[in-house]
């Protein structure tokens, strides 16, 4: 088995609530600048100067990004935001909810001190900037409004002053596959385990840029379709997961990044994710940087559609973090502004010997680093965008995850605030012991469904 398929990751006036800010401090009206381009919202559309207007008053907006001057802002150390000469501005500095954001002469009030939060919110006078009315149509008016942590509040701004994406833990999510090795009832599996969500793999290509499941198998109307309805009608979520170490995959297929993301989308249509997760392995994607690069812009088109879907990348890794191409990947993720909301490694298969929980520990900490680094996050930014996929029981190199290591490296990422844990997969949830690498057992002795009950501890 090549992998089990996986290789089968101003002045701040705040409200009643403490942020974590990423503070710009006001200097008066002569800033340094820290970048200049464009800040993008909900529905992937810009802030933008209503038709282009350099009045005083004029009403910011979103509107379809286009590369105009209007669309283009300048964010200051100062804590101003800058367009067409004038600063980004609550009028009369009240701090009302629905109080209209507009453009105007630059006076170094607290009405045009912006802070840039690690949720990813921008926020002033204890106010978050807001799209009305939770829309993202062209037009939609920008206002300030008590913050809610909703989508329609996080902004990703231009250059170095850039806010981390917004995150979010995710339940625990072991991979469930429909394809082969005897899979078992996903209801069943959550009445005996708590478990509450499941990744479900693998989406594939069904010739050209068509995604099926397992390549194979439609979209709707089938057997992997009827068990997710079956999953949110027992109250649970599912997690879909595109690639995986073998097959015809959608990266190397599809033409361009937005050819990718529409198959991307008719996916996200079809059976309403909580999250997508793009594994990218082998040497057809992740050590292909073209395709890595055409998947990384079709990420970032699929999370500006999807604002509420959580965007994951799985790769592999060695014992001390990610190998070249999974730095690659978390650089150019960088360099491409692509909103990755987790990266998730997959720590076996790695040559990791006795001690799978601390070589799984060492490498989370690569991971961290290479993630500081490319972003220059902080330790706890860095946790909150990582995930660990690993594999139960007996992996194809014969490291052995016992279930007792399983519940250490489920408490260790729980400690660390870690967002994402999974594991390949309840197919082999289920005891063998002696039995070596199954398609439908660990390898191990336990009982049935023990490893989906620790993870539905996380």
């Amino acid at each position: 088995m090549n992998r089990e398929r996986f290789a089968l990751l101003r002045l701040r006036l705040l409200v009643g609530a403490a942020v974590t800010a990423l503070p710009l401090i006001a200097t008066g009206l002569s800033p340094a600048w820290a970048a200049t381009g464009q800040i993008t919202g909900y529905g992937g559309k810009c802030v933008d100067i209503a038709a282009a207007g350099s009045a005083n008053g004029t009403q910011v907006q979103l509107y379809t990004c286009n590369g105009t001057t209007a669309q283009q802002w300048t964010v200051g150390t100062d804590g101003t935001i800058r367009g067409l000469g004038k600063c980004l501005d609550v009028a009369a500095a009240a701090s009302a909810n629905g109080t209209k954001v507009q453009i105007y002469d630059c006076n170094g009030t607290a009405a045009q001190s912006w802070t840039t939060a690690s949720d990813g919110s921008l926020r002033a006078l204890g106010k978050c900037l807001d799209a009305t009315g939770v829309s993202s149509a062209d037009g939609t008016a920008l206002q300030i409004w008590d913050c809610s942590g909703g989508a329609n509040q996080k902004w990703s701004l231009p250059g170095a002053t850039t806010p981390p994406p917004a995150t979010g833990k995710m339940p625990g999510a072991p991979y469930l596959y429909m394809g082969w090795g005897n899979p078992p009832s996903a209801t069943s599996v959550m009445s005996a385990t708590g478990i509450r969500s499941f990744t479900m793999a693998f989406i594939l290509s069904g010739g050209g840029c068509t995604p099926m499941w397992d390549g194979a198998r439609p979209l709707t109307g089938g057997v992997d379709a009827q068990t997710i309805s079956a999953i949110k009608g027992a109250g649970g979520s599912v997690q879909i997961s595109f690639g995986g170490w073998s097959g015809n995959k959608l990266g190397p297929n599809c033409s361009s990044s937005s050819a990718f993301a529409g198959a991307v989308q008719q996916v996200i249509n079809a059976v309403g994710p909580a999250a997508v997760d793009f594994d990218m392995e082998n040497s057809d994607e992740f050590g292909d940087y073209a395709v890595q690069d055409r998947i990384l812009g079709g990420v970032k088109i699929v999370k500006q559609n999807n604002p509420n879907v959580k965007v994951v990348v799985t790769f592999g890794t060695g014992t001390t973090g990610p190998d070249g191409n999974g730095i690659r990947l978390i650089n150019q993720s960088k360099a491409l502004n692509v909103p990755i909301d987790n990266y998730t490694i997959m720590p076996f298969n790695f040559g990791g010997g006795a001690n799978m929980y601390q070589n799984t520990v060492n490498a989370s900490e690569g991971l961290k680093n290479a993630l500081k680094n490319a972003w220059g996050w902080t330790d706890a930014q860095a946790y909150a965008h990582m995930g660990i996929s690993g594999m139960n029981g007996l992996s194809d190199q014969q490291e052995l995850t016992t279930t007792g290591t399983w519940t250490q490296i489920r408490d260790w990422a729980k400690s660390k605030g870690l967002t994402r844990l999974a594991f390949w997969s309840v197919n082999r949830d289920r005891p063998c012991p002696g039995g070596g690498v199954q398609e439908t057992c660990s390898g191990t002795s336990q009982n049935d469904w023990d490893f989906t009950r620790i993870t539905a501890g996380f």
